[in-house]
């Protein structure tokens, strides 16, 4: 299985002349099938550095974050493809050589949007996306009352971002997910899913499942296809380890939450701290503010300017 601290994200250099960027190198990753990718959920440009520092494979972006963090609201529809493809072609950016998957919600209309979705996403340099079945006033895959799209519409959704990567002659990875678990039952996740594969999507992706025997089922039955797991902590599919997930047979796995609870956790604690005390604990010092500025390319920056013969920042590093 795969390393999670594989790579050093801190040698930007290093990566950047990797011969794989994007979608390449996530294609290269699932040519092995002993390889299991390992993505943890990154919502902004901080959560992706602090990813890419961590040295991990790729990167997955959550709807759910993008939908908090850009727009301040729970993950029910309400973030645009605007606001999805900006801010994955941003995260995406930072170190091209990492790959993204990103949310694609349900391609945000007919087959005339879904090909702009994929289009846009494959030229903002996103890896992959998931395409779902869910009606376009969707929500997270693991609250209860989803509304799922009849097959044809699910299926012309499927035909229309294939065919725009075929158009493009794009290395995107198309995913496509379904949400028909809880409302019709696994088996019809699994016919969707099937005719998915026939379709030509390059990945497969069963929401919620409930039972560990569904999850070795499903990657059973789907044989070389790959298959991605989300892992939500709280939420209906149990949790196990990843050399467990991995026997069981899937090739990528999600953490969308991952950066959630820590963020809600000590940002409010800070805020409580300074509420209740009249000043900032010492974890918030300046000293936290220069690692972070470091994190995020501080040090690329004052390298440039220097070689570039500018003395902007000639004393910031001080």
């Amino acid at each position: 299985m795969g390393s999670i601290g594989a790579t050093n994200g801190n040698d930007s250099n290093v990566k950047a002349c990797s011969p794989f960027t994007g979608a390449k190198r996530l294609r290269e990753l699932l040519k092995d099938p002993s390889k299991v990718v390992i993505c943890p959920g990154v919502f902004d440009g901080f959560t992706a550095r602090l990813a890419i520092a961590a040295g991990y494979d790729a990167m997955y972006m959550t709807g759910a974050g993008t939908s908090m963090s850009k727009l301040g609201w729970a993950d029910l529809g309400i973030a645009t493809l605007d606001d999805m493809r900006g801010n994955a072609e941003m995260i995406a950016s930072l170190n091209p050589s990492v790959p993204l998957i990103a949310d694609a919600d349900t391609g945000y209309g007919g087959p005339v949007m879904v090909t702009r979705t994929v289009t846009q996403y494959a030229r903002a340099g996103v890896a992959a996306l998931h395409i779902e079945d869910q009606v376009q006033e969707k929500r997270c895959g693991h609250l209860l009352g989803k509304q799922i799209v009849d097959r044809d519409i699910y299926f012309s959704r499927l035909r229309a971002a294939v065919l725009a990567r075929d158009q493009l002659q794009s290395d995107i990875v198309i995913i496509a997910r379904t949400d028909a678990r809880q409302t019709y039952g696994f088996d019809e996740a699994i016919e969707r899913l099937q005719e998915a594969v026939k379709i030509g999507v390059d990945v497969v992706f069963l929401e919620a499942l409930q039972t560990k025997e569904e999850m070795e089922k499903v990657c059973k039955i789907m044989g070389d296809t790959p298959v991605l797991l989300n892992v939500v902590p709280g939420g209906v599919t149990p949790e196990y380890a990843v050399e467990e997930v991995s026997k069981m047979g899937f090739r990528i796995i999600i953490y969308p939450g991952l950066c959630i609870g820590p963020l809600l956790e000590s940002v409010s604690k800070e805020l409580k701290v300074l509420q209740t005390t009249g000043k900032a604990s010492p974890k918030s010092s300046a000293g936290g503010v220069k690692e972070a500025f470091n994190l995020c390319g501080l040090q690329e920056c004052i390298d440039i300017d220097k070689q570039a013969g500018g003395k902007a920042y000639s004393t910031v590093g001080q």
